[in-house]
């Protein structure tokens, strides 16, 4: 795809919804497919921690006409943090941890940010792919707008989404290009956090770069181990888990 064709793709007006307290909620759609159309708009949606919603944030939310929520976190954040209030909406709510428990600092290697999350993302993938075939296979069977997230919306969200866009034909640099766009929502997030939390801001001095970064060269290396043990994003999430007819389902959703 042409650089300015990409760029115009990525920032759609569309693209980004404007929350005051979740600052990585995108639509997926207006992607292209190798079927010749392009992801649908106001279908499926990926984000960061959905308990941060304000009661603003849960009007914008409710005129989305969201019917699912796909909870990627463990078990211990949600206990920590809580969750989409889900008791007050008419949502269908999913919890999948697809790990059991998040990074540590004391036990991460020693790496750069790009090798850091490329070690992290293997390692997820690894231990956790038959959790994100649950996730695949139950967004698959919705009816009406859903949305997946975890805590950032950058890691598990960001896997799921290169999953779910590669089995539907969207094309590597677009899957690349699409998680790339978390970067910009970190900084939202940290200035968020930095005004509302300045105690919680002061700890982000303590925390690893690697925990806050988004490299497209990681997202890269990962679509690239996923093409090399199976021949396609499509097929790994095939050897996952994930149904055929599922995917058809998520397709015939999704892709315009």
């Amino acid at each position: 795809m042409a650089s300015d064709t990409m760029t115009d793709v990525l920032h759609d007006d569309r693209r980004r919804v404007l929350f005051e307290a979740v600052h990585n909620f995108r639509d997926l759609g207006g992607y292209p497919s190798s079927s010749g159309g392009a992801t649908r708009w106001n279908v499926l949606y990926r984000a960061d921690g959905l308990h941060r919603l304000t009661e603003a944030d849960l009007v914008m939310f409710a005129d989305l006409g969201v019917s699912t929520v796909v909870d990627l976190r463990t078990d211990l954040e949600l206990e920590q943090h809580g969750t989409f209030p889900h008791d007050r909406s008419a949502v269908d709510f999913h919890h999948i941890p697809v790990i059991d428990a998040t990074w540590n600092h004391d036990a991460m290697p020693d790496l750069g940010d790009v090798d850091f999350l490329v070690w992290a993302y293997r390692s997820m993938l690894s231990a956790g792919s038959a959790r994100f075939a649950d996730a695949i296979n139950v967004l698959a069977d919705v009816e009406g707008p859903a949305v997946f997230h975890c805590a950032a919306g950058k890691d598990r969200t960001g896997i799921l989404a290169a999953l779910i866009l590669g089995s539907v034909g969207v094309a590597d640099e677009v899957i690349v290009a699409d998680y790339g766009l978390t970067a910009e929502a970190m900084l939202r997030m940290q200035t968020w956090v930095r005004i509302n939390h300045p105690d919680m801001f002061a700890r982000y001095a303590e925390t690893p770069s690697a925990f806050l970064a988004a490299e497209p060269a990681a997202m890269q290396v990962i679509i690239d181990d996923l093409r090399s043990e199976h021949g396609s994003v499509h097929a790994a999430a095939r050897a996952f888990g994930v149904t055929a007819q599922a995917i058809d389902r998520l397709a015939d959703r999704l892709v315009g």
